[in-house]
């Protein structure tokens, strides 16, 4: 699960670069566009320290963002056994945040919680103390042996004509507990409190599991609404920073709207690159929450 994760944080931060490389290439025309118009008297040199402002900006968050990757990469190699250098090459292009099929049944049967280890544990837990009641309360009553041996000698023409021997060779013995106070049955009564205890811990584990479960499977469908709300905002705010810039080429609207529709867009984007990088996660979550698999 950590791997996966790491896995799922580095992808993210890929997108986030690739988005901000973009936003940028937009940026630094938008920023040519200004120049152009303020050598042509059509705008003033505040609009062009503006876009390079804006453009200044976004160039900052590219290193940030690659450092971020580069330690990102060097915690999930270290997660695998490898030297924190050893995924560069495998790792160092961009690809997209995994993503799980929309359509996975959510539907899990309660009985998948005993996979987790410590819901196994506390199982065994509660054999191990309704044993030691047993071995407690049988300690309370006598035990029976027979001494002596059974064997071919013991079958001879002497032997059998003094039948007595071969009883007396044969002697049962019961061995009954000495008065002791009452310790026996305390050691009983000690036992089955032990036994109660593992089993109130047992519910405890269990409801646990169930949170842990129940937590991944609301973030879960939250994000997945979130996402379809932040792609319709993103598809939106693309169309609004297109046109912001095709009327301000034209001279139509002024730079501070082409600006705010910029900084939108870049919001947005990064905003639906998180959001489907947490659904991945919170399906990871849900995975250990559960112990491993559940279809």
């Amino acid at each position: 699960a950590e791997v996966a994760l790491a896995y799922i944080q580095l992808r993210g931060q890929q997108t986030q670069l690739v988005i901000a490389a973009s936003n940028l290439a937009s940026q630094q025309e938008t920023l040519q566009i200004t120049d152009w118009r303020a050598q042509a008297g059509l705008t003033t040199s505040l609009e062009v320290e503006q876009a390079r402002t804006s453009t200044g900006q976004t160039s900052a968050q590219l290193p940030a963002l690659e450092a971020s990757i580069a330690t990102t990469r060097h915690s999930l190699a270290v997660l695998t056994g490898q030297s924190p250098d050893a995924l560069q090459a495998l790792m160092g292009a961009g690809q997209a945040v995994p993503q799980v099929a929309e359509d996975l049944a959510l539907a899990i049967p309660a009985q998948t919680l005993r996979q987790r280890p410590d819901v196994r544990a506390a199982e065994h837990r509660i054999s191990a103390a309704l044993a030691r009641v047993s071995v407690a309360d049988a300690a309370r009553y006598p035990g029976f042996s027979i001494s002596g041996s059974v064997g071919l000698n013991a079958l001879t023409l002497g032997a059998l004509t003094n039948g007595a021997s071969v009883v007396n060779a044969l002697l049962g013995s019961v061995s009954i507990p000495l008065f002791d106070g009452g310790a026996a049955r305390a050691q009983v009564r000690a036992q089955e409190a032990a036994l109660e205890q593992a089993r109130i811990g047992y519910q405890s584990v269990v409801l646990t599991a169930l949170k842990d479960v129940e937590d991944a499977l609301v973030a879960l469908r939250g994000d997945r609404a979130r996402l379809v709300h932040l792609q319709g905002a993103a598809t939106a705010a693309g169309n609004a920073a297109l046109l912001a810039q095709q009327r301000y080429a034209s001279g139509l609207i002024d730079f501070q709207t082409v600006l705010q529709t910029q900084r939108t867009l870049m919001t947005a984007q990064d905003s639906v690159a998180s959001a489907r990088a947490d659904i991945s996660t919170d399906h990871v979550r849900l995975y250990k929450a559960l112990g491993g698999g559940w279809l």
